[in-house]
């Protein structure tokens, strides 16, 4: 008896041609999709003729070497980066006059959101505050109550 295939995506073969996104993930460039369109800001006339505006978009299914949880949390992370019709991560950039250059800002933008899910957040846990510190805390009260209770018998006397 042979176990049934898992939808884990850590369990897919990663192609040698990946693209990393992560520090565990990937996704094939061919499941990685661009889209070039004109861009606005500076360029002059260039950038009525070029397309070097990018847009890549990413189905979520599509990224390999990530816990399922993690998708989770990419999920919950992305916001307004997440495409909730089609289940996919879409990153634009326009900030560069070169195509070349504005693939790179969306694979690190990619990147940035994949790697701050990847791992757990730690959990915050309750700290008691210490004898010594308590003392300290409230000498330093004392003192403070002393200098100003100093003040005001300087002021009644002169």
């Amino acid at each position: 008896m042979s176990e049934p295939p898992t939808n884990d995506p850590r369990d897919r073969i990663r192609p040698a041609d990946a693209v990393e996104i992560g520090r565990k993930a990937w996704a094939s460039p061919a499941r990685i999709h661009w889209k070039f369109t004109r861009s606005s800001g500076p360029g002059g006339q260039h950038v009525n003729t070029a397309s070097t505006r990018a847009e890549c978009r990413v189905a979520l299914e599509d990224i390999g070497g990530v816990h399922p949880e993690a998708i989770q949390r990419i999920r919950a992370q992305a916001g307004h980066l997440l495409v909730a019709s089609t289940d996919e991560i879409r990153v634009v950039s326009q900030e560069h006059r070169s195509q070349s250059q504005n693939r790179t800002a969306c694979i690190a933008r990619l990147r940035a959101l994949v790697e701050a899910c990847e791992f757990p957040p730690k959990t915050r846990r309750k700290t008691k505050p210490t004898r010594g510190s308590k003392e300290r805390r409230l000498k330093s009260k004392r003192e403070h109550s002393q200098k100003k209770q100093n003040r005001n018998w300087d002021r009644d006397q002169g």
